[in-house]
């Protein structure tokens, strides 16, 4: 857990002070340990950097490399074992930013500073990533060996080495997140504040810190560029095209995250089709596209579609919320809701996932408006109602709701999806009927829930039965899963079928944050039942996903799809404003020359296609995992169908006849060569979430409580990284987590499980990656 992390820094803060650096030390020291009151306040010591960690067992072993200050003898073991923050010695940023996607390099050195040069220690590599981050690849150099990740589909076995104290160790990684995007306006975030105690000792060491950014619109319209939290420097600006660098010597590092803002000079909804052939190395040989839409700053907050107030009349004025004006002589209007949340309350929920649960679910009441319909159902075993129909939200109807919500979530009992699903369905079809002469309005469903059930593909059939049958604007399906214990591609799949999305909280830490997002994506929806209309004479078109989401102004809309034949030369794109008449848009069709398509869409293709694999019979399903895994490997995403890998370059030592040539120049030491060793494999895992667990579920196992199955998904990276990182280990946390560890047990790997999931309420997630430089501690 995240505050078992933060004690375990926390204790090795008080030993690095046995560490002396001698009287001319140029960083603060380590700081005081906080009260508890103090770490209630707001203290954290989670990473909000890059961190690379000494992993103590052993508290003897701590003390200065370079100059040893004889300590008195310390008795006993760290149990759990301590990290000591390593001291870095230079950071690198590398950013490209293309659409709402930004591909991050961080380059950085770390030194063992505190652990005695003739022994050794294990390391541990914390990364938190911006937004719905992925982790794409990880490479360590030490002393004569390197290591690098790579996605294989064969198992091996793997061994294990340590790393001494003194010695420096590069780190490269490489991740993709997504910019955040609201009124307008896209924001990058990447998580860049260093602590002091990681500045290195001595005021002659060179602190080198560099930030490198790139942004493609895509669009080929003016980026204005709106705040930078670092000084950069403008070195390239073309249409649709930014390019800043700031590179400096500095006294410390950067004490804040690296922050950049921008919006388009495009007003209208906007968009593109970008088109890329396949690669040598695909499967499906079909060529590929990528069809983005933008609300533009029109669409900015609460707005879908604007009237004049002498046009409408009838239209009263203490019906408007407030935030919906943007002039004395408009009015905006969007979709009215009719929503229906349906919670799952069994056993399983027992504790903070219920609390917190709750506590989401109190905030999205009440912010609904007077006019919007809503209902709650809980379900375990049986299932229970607010109301036996859709009820107006107004503020005695939402404090009902509370206090029934307060009285009636009381987890107990089973799982069963179905019964609720089917009675969610029934509800929602009688708002439809009963407010189809509003013409305005949505409905819309969210289910949340902890565990898998037997019958997911049946609930899946069902629904999508009684979706196709509907005349208006049909459910829409928004999902929350909680924990690794539910099946995140059934829920998936339910938000396809309902042209819905889905959101994971792994970590129970951020479930009102996941919901909070998915609900203020379904409350600015101003364009529904979105399709292609001048597609009929391309041939073999696949769109993914297959049902079509809906545009909200709060968030873009990105597809992907395969086709054959020529693609037209403008896409027309129409759907359904709030008063249902038609929008139409045309797209512009070109090649994607510098946008990389393939790279961009890698992830959201291979969780969809992952979601339709599962669901699919058996035919389609080899046909499936056969291109995810292709796919996969390709792009270093993680999927259920691959497995990772550590391998070890080993230099070896420069040859007798390279050793005696005379120094020379620098032109004749590239010359000597190493003695060529073979690449070991050290590692192989599956680094999926998995489809789902049965028997937890039925065991009303809570999510994030230890059972079997989670040492074996958390330690999907561990035994890498041998004879001088010692293993690769820990789990991919929202797929999203390397880590290198030369031995873990079994409390520590489900720490570093939940703390992949507490940095997601951070508005992160987090890869976690432990680099065992060795010792003799575990």
């Amino acid at each position: 857990m995240a505050e078992d992390f933060e004690a375990a820094v926390e204790d090795g803060l008080r030993l690095s002070r046995r560490i002396y650096f001698g009287k001319d030390r140029a960083v603060a020291p380590p700081p005081k340990p906080p009260l508890a009151m103090e770490r209630s306040a707001g203290h954290s010591y989670l990473p909000a950097c890059p961190m690379l960690y000494a992993v103590i067992g052993n508290p003897e072993i701590v003390d200065n490399p370079d100059v040893p200050s004889y300590q008195p003898h310390v008795h006993g073991r760290c149990d759990p074992p301590a990290l000591i923050p390593l001291q870095m010695n230079g950071i690198s940023l590398d950013v490209d930013c293309y659409l709402d996607t930004a591909f991050v390099t961080v380059s950085a050195s770390w030194r063992v500073h505190c652990v005695m040069s003739s022994r050794s220690c294990d390391c541990r590599l914390a990364v938190p990533m911006g937004e719905q981050g992925s982790i794409l690849g990880v490479e360590v150099e030490v002393p004569r060996k390197s290591y690098c990740t790579q996605l294989i589909a064969v198992e091996n076995e793997s061994s294990t080495e340590k790393i001494d104290g003194g010695t420096n160790i590069s780190v490269k990684l490489r991740w993709s997140q997504k910019l955040m995007y609201h009124d307008g306006q896209f924001t990058l975030n990447i998580p860049f504040n260093f602590p002091e105690y990681v500045i290195p000792a001595g005021k002659k060491i060179t602190k080198h810190e560099k930030i490198q950014l790139n942004v493609n619109s895509g669009s080929g319209t003016e980026i204005l560029c709106k705040t930078r939290s670092h000084p950069l420097k403008e070195r390239l600006r073309q249409a649709g095209k930014l390019g800043f660098l700031y590179e400096s010597d500095v006294l410390s590092w950067s004490s804040s995250d690296f922050e950049f803002t921008y919006t388009t000079s495009s007003i209208d909804t906007y968009g593109t089709v970008l088109l890329n052939p396949p690669s040598l190395l695909d499967v499906d040989r079909r060529e590929m596209f990528c069809c983005y839409l933008f609300p533009g700053k029109k669409q900015s907050g609460k707005i879908g579609l604007y009237f004049e107030f002498k046009a409408l009349p009838e239209i009263s004025l203490h019906s408007i919320n407030k935030h919906d004006y943007r002039s004395k002589t408009r009015l905006v209007m969007v979709f009215r809701r009719e929503v229906v949340f349906v919670v799952d309350i069994s056993g399983s929920m027992k504790g903070k996932p219920l609390e917190d649960t709750k506590k989401a679910l109190f905030a999205e009441l009440a912010k609904l408006d007077p006019d919007d319909l809503f209902n709650v159902i809980a379900f375990n075993g049986e299932t229970y109602l607010f109301s036996s129909s859709l009820e107006p939200a107004s503020a005695a109807a939402i404090e009902n709701a509370t206090q029934w919500i307060i009285l009636n979530f009381v987890a107990g009992g089973g799982t069963n999806i179905l019964h609720p699903l089917n009675q969610n369905l029934l509800f929602t079809c009688q708002a439809i009927e009963m407010l189809s002469d509003s013409r305005n309005s949505i409905p819309i469903i969210f289910l949340i829930t902890d565990g898998s059930v037997e019958d997911e593909r049946q609930i899946c059939d069902i629904v999508k039965s009684q979706l196709t049958n509907r005349k208006n604007v049909s459910p829409r399906i928004y999902t929350l899963g909680i924990g690794i214990f539910c099946n995140h591609y059934f829920l998936r799949m339910l938000a396809i079928l309902g042209r819905g999305h889905h959101n994971a909280a792994v970590d129970v830490d951020s479930i009102e944050v996941q919901l909070g997002r998915l609900f203020a994506r379904a409350s600015s929806i101003f364009l529904a039942d979105i399709a292609f209309e001048n597609v009929d004479e391309i041939d073999d078109l696949e769109v993914i996903p297959s049902g079509i989401p809906d545009l909200s102004s709060g968030s873009p809309l990105i597809l992907s799809g395969r086709y054959r034949g020529t693609f037209p030369e403008t896409l027309k794109v129409k759907g359904i404003l709030p008063d249902m008449s038609i929008y139409s848009v045309d797209l512009k069709v070109e090649d994607a020359k510098e946008t990389p398509v393939r790279k961009m869409l890698a992830k959201q293709e291979i969780e969809l296609l992952t979601t339709e694999a599962w669901y699919s019979d058996n035919k389609e399903l080899k046909e499936k995992v056969l291109l995810i895994a292709n796919m996969s490997v390709q792009n270093a995403i993680f999927s259920e169908y691959t497995h990772v890998i550590l391998l070890e370059t080993e230099r070896g030592k420069i040859s007798a006849d390279s050793a005696t040539v005379t120094k020379v120049s620098s032109k004749d030491d590239h010359n000597k060569k190493e003695e060529s060793k073979p690449q070991k494999i050290l590692l192989l895992h599956n680094t999926g979430l998995g489809f789902g667990n049965l028997s937890a579920t039925a065991e009303n196992i809570s999510p994030g409580v230890g059972v079997a199955k989670l040492p074996e998904a958390a330690e999907v990276f561990i035994r890498g990284a041998s004879n001088c990182c010692g293993k690769l280990c820990n789990h991919c946390c929202c797929m999203c987590c390397v880590q290198m560890c030369s031995s873990i047990n079994d409390q520590c790997a489900i720490l570093l499980t939940q703390l992949c999931g507490a940095l997601a309420c951070l508005g992160c997630y987090t890869c976690c990656c432990g680099l065992c430089c060795g010792g003799e501690d575990g």
